[in-house]
């Protein structure tokens, strides 16, 4: 047991109850006073609770007002003994501080002006010697009269920065269930010598303390992609869509293109944009000759209802392997398969698509693309937003905008946007359309039945919900790791883009 310890015990058995540890022990600091109370407490001694009181002290300003008196008080005293003082004089006489003590003078009703525009003593102040009020609050304060003052009072001082709250901690101490002046060293652990010898009876155990939350136990953790990714694929799951299979990030410029009616010219398939494979530097075309030949004939001359591009369409170029740059390459895929069975389905996809970008703060080379597609008969237009507008309100975004735009693979197209409070203003939230006809119907689909498609990225929400600003810190080897462990799961509420 230490001296402070004993010294405390005494009091408490000489007192029967120490009322402030403030009072009782000036001068020992704030935690010591904490940790000897916590340990005898641990050992059933006293019990305390907690008081914080709070109180003011006076800033340089206020010393200054004590010791010298108010602005206004010396104002009123310069004017007494001039008799009259021109306005624009006021603070080459007071300083800084003349036009405050001229404005609480007039409020005082202590100085009047005249129509030489000269400050003159009041005839109130005249008649009767004015109280330095400020002055005499500030002496309160100093006594630690707080509680006398009003509360708009004490608020108007601190407005002038005249006094500066302070905290004081202190401690009322009562007996405990053990209270003695001996400190009984208590045991943590029982032994198996303790057991073989029955010496355990004989001694006293610390009490468990069940509120401890113990060690971190050492694990893995979801990163924060993967926990917002999970929560829209329950959001897809409850909308009644299936998970596509994503896992093939080669692709041939067919399905990453020319099946999209992506043409072989567009500046989006040149090498500042895609990433090409070299080894091995193609693969195999579609066996299906009917959806090749369909293609061929919708790029060079058109069909469907399509007056095409008015090229020669390659097939050697369609051969080429490259990094998909997004995930409609597998919903092409899937629609292609749907036509060997055409009726409604709804299918979605989460996974890693590849630009060749310049990484900056809000883009990498890589990043993950949300993807829903629907395949109904005769939905329309208003079919697409009316579902967006579903999609959306189940991550608590509601309120959108549409804006039309063009996408080669779907007409109309329309950009998603949703307003940003945090920026305040309208951000791009998504990228939506209708696949084009001379698209779904080379594959062989019937014209009646028509797909829905929209894409988000999942880099953009996550990077919102968990307030990250570069890209960089949420990817790559600038991550934290215990950024990673130490972030909750995701909940796609109404905060997201807010």
């Amino acid at each position: 047991m230490s001296s402070f310890q004993l010294e405390i015990l005494q009091k408490l058995s000489d007192l029967g109850e120490i009322k402030s540890t403030l009072q009782t022990f000036p001068g020992v600091d704030l935690q010591d006073v904490l940790s000897a109370l916590n340990s005898l407490k641990a050992h059933g001694k006293l019990n305390y609770t907690k008081n914080d009181i709070v109180y003011h002290e006076l800033s340089d300003e206020g010393q200054d007002i004590l010791a010298n008196g108010s602005h206004e008080m010396k104002l009123l005293q310069l004017i007494s003994e001039l008799g009259k003082l021109q306005i624009k004089d006021v603070n080459a006489k007071l300083g800084a501080n003349g036009k405050v003590g001229q404005a609480r003078a007039f409020k005082n009703g202590w100085i009047v002006k005249n129509k030489n525009n000269e400050l003159e003593v009041s005839d109130k102040a005249k008649d009767s010697v004015p109280e330095d009020e400020t002055r005499i609050l500030l002496a309160k304060i100093v006594q630690r009269q707080d509680s006398s003052i009003d509360s708009k009072v004490l608020a108007d001082l601190k407005k002038r920065k005249l006094i500066v709250p302070k905290k004081q901690t202190d401690f009322v101490v009562s007996k405990g269930e053990d209270f003695s002046l001996e400190l009984t060293k208590l045991e943590t652990d029982i032994t198996s010598e303790m057991v073989t010898s029955g010496s355990y009876k004989d001694v006293k155990f610390k009490p468990y303390n069940f509120n401890s939350q113990g060690l971190d136990v050492q694990s893995g953790a979801l990163h924060p992609l993967s926990k917002v990714r999970e929560e829209f694929r329950q959001i897809f799951f409850s909308m009644g869509f299936s998970e596509m299979p994503s896992n093939q990030y080669v692709e041939t410029a067919f399905w990453n293109f020319d099946t999209l009616y992506v043409p072989q010219q567009h500046p989006a398939r040149d090498l500042q944009d895609t990433f090409y494979i070299k080894d091995p530097l193609t693969s195999d075309l579609p066996q299906d000759k009917t959806y090749m030949n369909n293609i061929k004939a919708v790029h060079e001359n058109g069909k469907f209802d399509s007056i095409g591009y008015r090229y020669s369409w390659k097939e050697k170029e369609s051969q080429k392997l490259v990094l998909r740059t997004h995930t409609t390459s597998i919903s092409a895929a899937m629609l292609h398969k749907l036509a060997k069975d055409p009726k409604p389905i709804r299918l979605f996809s989460i996974d890693r698509v590849f630009r060749n970008e310049a990484v900056d703060a809000t883009h990498l080379a890589e990043f993950h693309q949300v993807e829903g597609v629907l395949a109904d008969y005769n939905i329309t237009l208003g079919s697409l937003i009316s579902f967006m507008e579903e999609f959306f309100a189940k991550m608590g975004v509601t309120g959108l905008r549409f804006k039309p735009t063009y996408n080669p693979y779907t007409e109309p197209s329309m950009e998603i946007f949703s307003w940003h409070e945090g920026l305040q203003k309208w951000v791009e939230i998504g990228n939506s359309g209708m696949f084009r006809p001379e698209m779904l119907e080379s594959m062989g689909l019937p014209r009646g039945l028509r797909v829905l498609g929209w894409g988000l990225s999942l880099e953009r929400p996550t990077m919102i919900k968990y307030k990250v600003q570069n890209i960089r810190e949420l990817l790559g080897h600038k991550v934290s790791l215990d950024f990673i462990e130490t972030n909750p799961a995701a909940r796609l509420d109404e905060d997201l883009y807010e």
